[in-house]
């Protein structure tokens, strides 16, 4: 028997432009807590403080909100033509991942859930909320719990037809909608998503060690990046796509229909040679609206210049030898280190005006001392 407001909210979904709809309990995931209790007690949350001081509220959605009955989950396929690997051979250009490369898909997905709310409200007579990821709410079990797709090794959502490349929002309702059934796990034997990593971050299949991910490093992580991580960063300047793209099920993925999501000549893996000229005006115009801008200059730069390391374009040596009186310690000591690689004679014979800097790392990067 078809359910009728079920088809509805889904027509409504499909009308505002999402390309995946399914619905679970508000209960659905409340063991999915002890995968979290574990995460955080061995720390391999890092930076991220903000998942443990919201641990209680993210462990199941009524948790968050305790008049939550169902959760409507919707997926925003933001999938690209062609290999999103290939950049990383084109070694004097910075690799983005392909989900930061449009406009910022808070604001897009946010734009479809209000209305998309609101209908469900005035359909059921119930109270809504909505989410999208900076919220306590565990999308991806939820998510593979109403049958969007299931969690992959690396952790991530793997969908039949859209492949790696969902965004996921939701929206709470006090309503009782029937639950639609889990998708099964169809990863089998396969492990090429572990096998990829260029950081070894995964110590075993659905499990990752967040410090160890190259987009927890270049996004979330605030401080100085190890020396043991760099090279294995290769030009990936903000986040990581190697275990997204490796998977298999991207064979059935499709093209992003949304437009917003389309690719901003700024964020379209630039030249490192024009960010490494980036001052903070500069990197707030040429980022506005996208999900870069929320690392700020800093950081952003402080990835720059280990791509720049590892590009072996000695071209780039004079722009960075420029960020060395950086008034960031993040830059300066990327920049120590990147000119290291790419013109030792000349990073020698500066080393004694440069060796009592103020930050204890960017001394220990002239120094050739691994911090």
């Amino acid at each position: 028997m078809i359910d009728t407001l079920k088809q509805t909210i889904a027509e409504e979904a499909k009308a505002l432009g999402f390309d995946a709809i399914r619905f679970a309990s508000a209960d659905a995931v409340a063991g999915a807590g002890d995968d979290l209790d574990q995460f955080l007690a061995e720390g391999r949350q890092g930076d991220m403080a903000w998942l443990a001081s919201t641990a209680e509220r993210r462990k199941a959605p009524r948790a968050l909100w305790p008049e939550a009955r169902s959760v409507v989950l919707l997926g925003l396929n933001y999938g690209r033509a062609g290999d999103p690997l290939a950049i990383l051979s084109q070694t004097s250009h910075g690799a983005i991942s392909i989900y930061a490369q449009g406009a910022d898909y808070h604001d897009i997905l946010k734009a479809k859930l209000k209305p998309l709310a609101a209908r469900v409200q005035a359909l059921t007579q119930s109270e809504v909320k909505l989410f999208v990821d900076t919220a306590p709410v565990m999308e991806k079990p939820l998510a593979a719990r109403a049958g969007l797709g299931w969690q992959g090794k690396h952790t991530n959502l793997v969908s039949r037809e859209f492949g790696s490349w969902l965004f996921i929002g939701s929206i709470f309702t006090t309503a009782e909608i029937a639950p639609d059934a889990p998708e099964d796990d169809h990863c089998g034997a396969c492990r090429r998503c572990l096998d990829i990593c260029p950081t070894h971050a995964f110590t075993a299949p659905y499990r990752i060690d967040a410090r160890a991910c190259i987009s927890y490093l270049t996004i979330e992580h605030r401080g100085h990046i190890a020396p043991r991580f760099r090279a294995a960063m290769g030009n990936r300047i903000f986040g990581c796509d190697d275990c997204l793209a490796i998977c298999p099920w991207n064979k059935f993925a499709q093209s992003a229909r949304e437009t917003k999501l389309s690719i901003r000549a700024g964020s379209d893996n630039p030249p490192l040679a024009e960010l490494l000229l980036l001052d903070d005006a500069a990197f707030r115009a040429r980022f506005r609206g996208t999900p870069i801008k929320r690392t700020g200059r800093d950081r952003f730069l402080r990835n720059v210049l280990i791509a720049a390391g590892n590009s072996g374009d000695a071209t780039l040596a004079p722009l960075v030898e420029a960020r060395l009186g950086d008034v960031s310690p993040l830059v300066r000591a990327m920049a120590v280190w990147a000119l290291a690689r790419l013109a030792p004679q000349h990073f020698s014979a500066l080393r004694a005006a440069h060796a009592n800097d103020p930050d204890p790392v960017v001394r220990s990067e002239w120094m050739g001392v691994a911090a």
